[in-house]
């Protein structure tokens, strides 16, 4: 697949068939992982990979107890229009049913001494490339983070040890929607040239 294809169809896909995913695909996204990257190539990072029913449960558990306790009480406020209510609903979606995905990657990064890397800025290159790989190969991932509620408690089910710790959890398996260009503003919108204000068209004339 073409990087820009790749790069331009790869959104979060929260709704994913529980069919098994091969090792093989697995070893493709990791090996793309660990080619992003590091800050003096330091890689501090690891990852992880749960396909245990038993194991993906509790977490499914410590997961929709973040998301009711983080969204649940918003839902009036995020559906009030049709892609906040498709949005929220993706994502409930993946909250009431995480544990039915076939495999979950745990991005892991040290948190002290040399690389440490507390803000993500090492980990979430890796992320990417291994989100677009699964795109390329036809699964699909979204980007987690509210399993860190229950840090201690996924630290202590994983056996993680100390001066680590979990930077996101990817859901990845075979999707049940398609993949395509998700909405985004107008790269013309977010885009600053020289200085704060300073904006330019594509056809090169200078705005403010």
């Amino acid at each position: 697949m073409d990087v820009f294809e790749a790069i331009n169809t790869t959104r979060a896909m929260r709704r994913l068939k529980p069919d098994p995913v091969d090792d093989e695909l697995i070893w493709k996204v990791l090996e793309a992982a660990i080619r992003a990257p590091s800050g003096g190539n330091l890689q501090p990072w690891s990852f992880m990979v749960i396909r245990d029913a038993e194991t993906k449960r509790k977490i499914g558990e410590w997961y929709l107890e973040a998301w009711n306790a983080t969204y649940g009480r918003i839902k009036d406020t995020v559906t009030a229009d049709a892609q906040g209510t498709r949005m929220y609903s993706s994502a409930d979606h993946l909250a009431q049913h995480l544990a039915e995905v076939p495999v979950f990657i745990i991005g892991v990064v040290r948190t002290g001494g040399a690389g440490t890397s507390s803000s993500g800025s090492y980990i979430f290159p890796a992320i990417q490339n291994l989100m677009l790989a699964a795109r390329g190969l036809g699964l699909g991932t979204t980007l987690t983070t509210l399993h860190r509620a229950h840090e201690a408690d996924v630290k202590e089910l994983l056996g993680v040890p100390e001066g680590w710790e979990t930077a996101c959890l990817i859901p990845m398996g075979w999707p049940k929607g398609k993949f395509g260009m998700g909405a985004r503003r107008p790269v013309e919108e977010v885009t600053h040239w020289e200085k704060w204000g300073e904006t330019k068209s594509r056809d090169g004339k200078a705005g403010s």
